[in-house]
């Protein structure tokens, strides 16, 4: 099953991704139909694939392709947990699985504007984020901090977190909550407030660091350890346990209940067939809880 990805500009919001496939028409079906017959049934397979999505026979999946260990481009592959996760889940459907490669802050306008079936991104499960798009969870993870390895600060909590100039990925959960911790806690007891910065990728983020614009990072758990790795000991993790620990969806279109089903028991055969735990035992990703 081939496997095919677009990259389009980075520019926040900016995606190269098509619309909806016309219809086929009566001479093209007819010719699907002997190409079955001719080929073992493989295009009839195509055709057959589940109803929701964008183009019949391929499942087209947003995500920001920067982010390591979830998603990046090594050459011209797309690796990491999500690609090989959307690839699995595009398999169950019968589908080939694509990959259109956009910003964090700009996923959930994209699926909502057509330019794909759905996100599969490291994006966390936010009440704010499910008023838009309907989630399907698939795992938990939580955050980390990074440091320059050759300063002297080394915060192991949020609360360590008080008087410092912080840098954060746009359009990720943790601008409120270090902004409500800063004005409830570190502003009361006199520790200086939390200033946050926003960059629109996280290894912008991580150039901000070493730049001293920021003096820490904050990043999902796998994230900043694949980050870290990369900085040639430039940068490490200074937190211990997971911060904010959280869920991460599949999303869908609200009204898409075709897709949202069909996704939801493509994850379910996953589990049956221990593809899914083999994924999060390579990822060091938690399952999800049982509900």
């Amino acid at each position: 099953m081939s496997i095919t990805f677009t990259r389009p500009a980075r520019e926040r919001g900016q995606i190269r991704a098509t619309g909806r496939l016309a219809p086929l028409h009566r001479t093209a079906r007819a010719g699907a139909l002997i190409a079955g017959l001719l080929f073992g049934g493989h295009a009839f397979a195509q055709t057959a694939t589940p109803a929701g999505m964008l183009a019949p026979g391929q499942f087209k999946v947003g995500m920001e392709i920067t982010y390591p260990p979830f998603e990046s481009y090594d050459g011209d592959q797309v690796v990491g947990s999500d690609p090989e996760f959307a690839r699995a889940l595009g398999k169950q459907l019968g589908a080939s699985t694509s990959f259109v490669d956009t910003r964090l802050s700009g996923l959930i306008l994209g699926l909502n504007a057509r330019h794909y079936d759905a996100v599969i991104s490291g994006v966390y499960v936010t009440p704010e984020r499910t008023a838009q798009a309907q989630a399907i969870p698939y795992a938990q993870t939580g955050a980390a901090i990074m440091v320059p390895a050759a300063g002297k600060l080394r915060p192991t909590k949020p609360e360590d977190l008080c008087g410092l100039h912080v840098g954060l990925e746009q359009g990720t959960t943790w601008v409120n909550q270090l902004q409500t911790l800063s004005k409830t806690y570190c502003e009361p007891n006199g520790k200086g407030e939390i200033t946050v910065s926003e960059y629109p990728s996280a290894p912008e983020v991580m150039q901000a660091l070493l730049s001293n614009n920021v003096q820490a990072q904050m990043e999902i758990a796998g994230a900043a350890q694949a980050l870290s790795a990369k900085s040639s000991g430039r940068v490490i993790v200074s937190s211990r346990d997971l911060i904010y620990p959280q869920t991460l969806g599949i999303y869908v279109r609200k009204d898409n209940k075709a897709l949202y089903d069909a996704l939801t028991k493509a994850f379910d055969q996953l589990k049956k067939n221990g593809e899914y735990g083999a994924m999060l035992k390579k990822y060091n990703l938690a399952p999800v809880a049982s509900s």
